[in-house]
């Protein structure tokens, strides 16, 4: 039998969830909104993956402070307007789809924020140009030495943002979010207060590696007292840069998020250095989810290249990680769950209306979804 697959349990304070299945979309951004307001765009998109066959699906890093959004156009869940649309389309979304497990990405781009979409370049806007702002960041130190540099955030803003956190946390749970996943990877706030390349703090916030961990662990100990349900965290467990955060920094990080009764890590890595040489390769980044899986004990996602029905089974056959997340993969083929059941022999929900799509020979890769279930 696939392990891919196969049912697998996240655990939490409230009980945990269900998966029906290994396989995971990862957030991925769509920088479609106004005022970071969810729209038809991503009811089409949440619509799409949540017909995919795999068995959770994470929604972009979506911002919990207006400042903290990547793009004018990031999607937001910082007060009742973007809280209200997300809820809207998320319950309609779920009209047509499969019962999958639906979470949501918190996330502060911190230095990374105020840019362009990466279809205009992704550089920075300065904040004296339309449509740009002030940056925030744990030092005065830019993504891109011919940037700008960001605002060191003060005692007032490093509350203010935490309780940004804490609110999108209620907001995402009353939304109706099966689970909740906080981005500490790819060079945004949280990730730039571990990484000793962006914090240089002379305060209890930087410096020490228990300095640096501080904060990420003071924001997530907030949200844990206000949300007991699944709670994810997405890390880098490398910088790929000389004097960044690493593997054994991550793991260390990863003891301290067990002992807040974090549901899972999510292992990607780099972001943070501008300079960054990263050896890309198919799955290049399991070996750090196999390490934080064995070490730690902790649910773990492997991500990154994993494009293969069989690699991905592989991966869970070897115990290398728990669950596999596919990311662009997702967007080139939306069904690439229904694919991947055919090749291993596995069973994913799948709207009725599809059901002839496959040849005869695959059609036991279908199972039925009862009327009214989520």
């Amino acid at each position: 039998m696939s392990i891919l697959f196969s049912q697998y349990h996240f655990p939490a304070p409230n009980g945990g969830i269900d998966l029906d299945n290994r396989l995971i979309v990862a957030p991925m951004c769509q920088y479609s909104s106004i005022d970071g307001v969810a729209n038809d765009w991503h009811l089409t998109h949440w619509t799409n993956l949540m017909n995919s066959g795999a068995g959770a699906f994470i929604i972009e890093a979506t911002a919990v402070t207006e400042e903290g959004r990547i793009t004018p156009y990031c999607l937001g869940i910082y007060n009742d307007a973007t809280a209200i649309a997300i809820k809207d389309i998320l319950a309609r979304a779920r009209l047509q789809s499969a019962p999958i497990k639906v979470g949501i990405q918190l996330a502060h781009a911190g230095r990374k924020s105020s840019s362009h979409t990466p279809w205009d370049g992704g550089a920075l806007i300065p904040p004296n140009e339309d449509m740009g702002w002030q940056t925030l960041a744990p030092s005065e130190v830019p993504h891109n030495p011919k940037e700008p540099a960001p605002e060191s955030i003060d005692a007032a803003g490093l509350l203010r943002i935490k309780q940004g956190f804490v609110d999108a946390a209620r907001r995402s749970h009353e939304a109706g979010f099966y689970f909740i996943e906080i981005h500490a990877a790819h060079g945004y706030l949280i990730h730039q207060f571990l990484s000793p390349l962006a914090n240089k703090r002379t305060d209890e916030y930087g410096g020490s590696l228990e300095n640096r961990m501080r904060y990420p662990l003071e924001v997530l100990a907030a949200i844990r007292e206000v949300y007991e349900g699944v709670l994810g965290v997405r890390i880098s467990a490398t910088d790929w840069a000389e004097g960044g955060w690493d593997l054994e920094q991550c793991l260390v990080f990863c003891e301290k998020l067990k002992a807040l009764n974090i549901s899972y890590i999510h292992v990607s890595s780099g972001g943070v250095a501008h300079d960054q040489k990263i050896a890309i390769g198919p799955g290049y980044q399991v070996s750090f989810a196999k390490k934080v899986k064995e070490l730690i004990g902790l649910p773990t996602i492997a991500v990154g290249l994993i494009t293969e029905p069989q690699q991905a089974e592989t991966i869970l056959q070897n115990q290398e990680a728990d669950c596999i997340a596919l990311a662009r993969a997702f967007l080139y083929q939306p069904r690439w769950g229904w694919q991947a059941a055919a090749v291993l022999d596995g069973q994913v929900f799948a709207a009725k209306q599809y059901w002839r799509c496959l040849p005869r020979e695959h059609q036991n890769v279908f199972k039925s979804i009862k009327i009214g279930q989520r």
